[in-house]
């Protein structure tokens, strides 16, 4: 890897570990994933106060944290493709296109992120959806490389449609695992990964990413649920969180920053964790 990526890495990574809360949900046209950030300004102000290690949002909101003053607000990293798998209904044309095709990650550096992150959508019955992120990612590498900004790739599989609706994991660790190594054979620095079905079976992740591996959140749940999946999820060797909604949709999420924090950064358990957010 070269200096300028790992310089930049290390604005994500605090001693090894990253709480990354994602804001980039306006691309996925996706109603419901906007209630909470409504007034996006009042949202990421709450944040920089709350100190996660990273905020990711798409370039069209990146300003609001990068026009900034504070020297240690946190790091960007900034998704650069959209697509439209994440609604209830399946679309007759299923497709995932990077915002700039020109320059993949020209936005990126105008706004010095820390980071790019594009998906690779494992759909059933969806090769054409599956050719499309490999070719994203493709030249997204390509520019990574040029210009020393890491990448990091989200390997999702998901469920069929009519299982249980639009948008839905399929937690099966052997389908995870063979996409993540995909993942890293087509050269991701980060790994923003499923939770397996069974969290003891996620260090089979790990092991399979050679690179840090970041949970990824999904819907949102029980927040007392989540710090002990979590939790058990570290164990298994994950760096740290990629969370959204189970942050921004609570009443309170600089507590809940604090508790992942605490838990990422300081090993602390589910149940305390639970105890630090009840504390605010």
């Amino acid at each position: 890897m070269r200096l300028s990526s790992k310089a930049r890495m290390n604005r994500m990574f605090t001693n090894g570990g990253c709480l990354d809360v994602a804001l980039d949900h306006g691309v996925c046209n996706e109603p419901s994933f906007l209630r909470g950030l409504e007034n996006m300004e009042s949202v990421v102000g709450t944040l920089i106060d709350a100190k996660p290690d990273a905020i990711q949002m798409a370039y069209g909101q990146a300003d609001l944290l990068q026009s900034r003053p504070e020297k240690d607000k946190p790091a960007l990293v900034m998704r650069i493709d959209m697509g439209n798998p994440y609604n209830d209904q399946r679309h007759r044309v299923m497709w995932s296109e990077l915002q700039n095709h020109d320059e993949p990650i020209i936005g990126a550096l105008e706004m010095d992120a820390a980071c790019v992150v594009v998906n690779l959508f494992m759909l059933p019955d969806e090769p054409d959806l599956f050719h499309q992120c490999v070719k994203n990612i493709s030249r997204v590498r390509a520019a990574c490389h040029t210009y020393g900004m890491p990448l990091m790739i989200e390997p999702l599989v998901m469920l069929p449609n009519d299982v249980r609706g639009g948008y839905q994991v399929d937690g099966d660790a052997e389908k995870i695992i063979t996409l993540v190594r995909m993942a890293s054979e087509m050269g991701a620095d980060i790994i923003k990964a499923d939770p397996t079905t069974d969290p003891e079976d996620f260090h089979r992740v790990v092991e399979t990413a050679r690179v840090p591996v970041l949970v990824r959140g999904g819907g949102k749940e029980d927040l007392k649920t989540v710090l002990q999946k979590s939790a058990q999820l570290m164990g298994q060797g994950a760096k740290g969180m990629v969370y959204g909604r189970n942050i921004y949709q609570h009443d309170n999420p600089k507590a809940v920053v604090n508790a992942l924090m605490a838990m990422i950064h300081h090993g602390a358990s589910g149940d305390e964790a639970w105890d630090i957010y009840n504390r605010g």
